[in-house]
């Protein structure tokens, strides 16, 4: 599209012809007050915030609604701009109830940073403000504070255009006018918590989030969601500053991160609440099992299974491997045991619940990466078969999901079989079985790759340290495969 040339603020920039100016503005790192635009849910130009003057113009303009022109003359920052801004934001506040204090929103709200910004105003309202509903459950994940909305419509929008649920509508009109649940509903799609997100004020709040810890004591770091193949672009937000918030969870939260290339501003709920069961049943130390329970070093451990593996035939050591396994695991694997026959867990046809949005049917972020190191799945039913006939004599378990989707089938082969070995991050049934136990890092204590469904390789980095001994996948097979090393070096001398 061609370009035209505009002014901003006295700057002279190019933008594409038709272009909303508030998004050339942010283009030129110019950010223009607004609330009811986003840039994923359209511009009603309701809240009025984004008001410039324009050279020439009778009256200010909502720069939501003005697209670029050849010589268009804006300004945002001008005495009249201001003093239109201020006065919208004025009517957002006559009737918000003034507990900040205690609001979950305070330190990420749009309120409060435009006020400090462009408001400070002494107040011309006097009447009583207007009450209306108070902490209302809309759904299992959203709670509502009708007296906080500002009445963006950024939730009605995203129910009625990105998810066609129709859960939330605004009832009644004028100054008693609010957002409620569509009569019969209930906030439950999916998706819920994006409608937090993209609250600019704390009218809905996370019931999960809600007063476990200040935004200000988190730390964030960039992520891929484990959940599924689609493979999100996240923020973890860590809460390790106040251990006795959060109900002494470390990760207190997960956030989209825009990515327009994979899920754009959204992520599904699945994904959003998987951070809960992240610090529980952590295996942290590193355990022969038999013939008695005894911790051990990792040296030791890696001796004694390198000692195990040379003995056996390494065609007759089969490996149950999760989907996920970053790439770099993967590459490790292979080059620890390239012989031995690989059965990839949850196996490629055990599917869950998917959807037209962003939701995959394969629950796991990373089968395609051990596809493209040309790994490939044999079935359960043959490695059962082995087991049975004793062509199988070992078992290497390396489980990491969460939903344990196999975990009755991988139980019975595991009783099959006359060694075996389980690495893994949670404590599961088949933690406790077999010879060793490896503790490994969850995907938030480590940094690595994902391939998600359509090819495409993300980083996701290290939010934590790891849980006791637990060390990421690939640097447990780096130690072993150093150990057989170290053995045949040995053996040659």
């Amino acid at each position: 599209m061609a370009k035209v040339k505009f002014k901003l603020n006295g700057r002279e920039l190019e933008a594409e012809a038709g272009r909303l100016v508030i998004e050339a503005a942010k283009d030129a790192g110019v950010e223009i007050p607004h609330y009811c635009y986003h840039p994923a849910l359209g511009n009603p130009g309701n809240c009025r915030m984004c008001i410039v003057e324009v050279a020439g113009a009778p009256k200010p303009q909502v720069s939501c609604r003005l697209p670029v022109l050849e010589g268009l003359d804006v300004k945002s920052d001008s005495p009249a701009a201001k003093r239109a801004q201020a006065s919208a934001l004025e009517l957002h506040l006559v009737n918000h109830p003034l507990d900040c204090p205690v609001c979950d929103q305070s330190g990420e709200c749009g309120l409060q940073d435009y006020y400090m910004k462009i408001g400070q105003y002494q107040s011309q309202v006097r009447e009583d403000k207007v009450h209306k509903g108070k902490r209302l459950e809309i759904g299992p994940h959203v709670m509502l504070d009708q007296e906080r909305c500002i009445l963006c419509t950024r939730c009605t929008r995203f129910v009625d255009d990105v998810t066609k649920t129709h859960e939330l509508g605004v009832f009644k009109r004028g100054h008693v006018e609010r957002i409620e649940l569509t009569p019969g509903m209930t906030l439950d799609n999916g998706y819920t918590g994006n409608v937090v997100d993209v609250c600019p004020v704390g009218a809905l709040t996370d019931r999960d989030f809600r007063y476990q810890v200040r935004v200000w004591y988190l730390d964030k770091t960039d992520s891929i969601c484990p959940g599924c193949s689609r493979g999100c672009s996240i923020s973890v937000h860590t809460n390790t500053k106040r251990n006795w918030h959060n109900e002494g969870r470390r990760v207190a939260r997960i956030k989209p991160r825009y990515n327009p290339d994979v899920n754009g501003h959204w992520i599904c709920d699945d994904g959003r609440y998987s951070y809960r069961p992240l610090d529980a049943g952590r295996l942290g130390k590193v355990l022969r099992l038999q013939p008695a329970r005894e911790e051990i070093s990792w040296a030791e451990a890696a001796v004694e299974i390198a000692d195990r593996l040379r003995e056996g035939d390494p065609k007759g050591l089969a490996v149950v491997a999760s989907g996920l396994l970053s790439n770099e695991d993967w590459k490790a694997l292979k080059e620890l045991l390239p012989q031995s026959p690989l059965y990839f867990s949850p196996e490629p046809d055990q599917v869950g619940e998917a959807d037209e949005l962003l939701r995959r049917r394969e629950k796991v972020p990373n089968l395609k990466g051990a596809e493209a190191l040309g790994l490939k799945s044999g079935s359960f039913e043959a490695l059962a078969k082995d087991l049975e006939s004793g062509k199988v004599w070992g078992l290497y378990v390396i489980e990491r999901d969460l939903e344990k989707v196999w975990g009755a089938k991988a139980k019975d082969l595991l009783a099959k079989a006359k060694w075996s070995l389980f690495q893994g991050p949670f404590k599961t049934p088949l933690s406790e079985a077999g010879s060793y136990r490896l503790p490994a890092t969850a995907y938030v204590e480590e940094t690595g790759h994902f391939t998600n469904f359509e090819g495409k390789v993300q980083a996701y980095h290290k939010a934590l340290e790891p849980i006791g001994s637990a060390k990421p996948d690939h640097e447990i097979f780096g130690l072993i495969r150093a150990a057989l090393a170290a053995e045949r070096e040995g053996a040659a001398a």
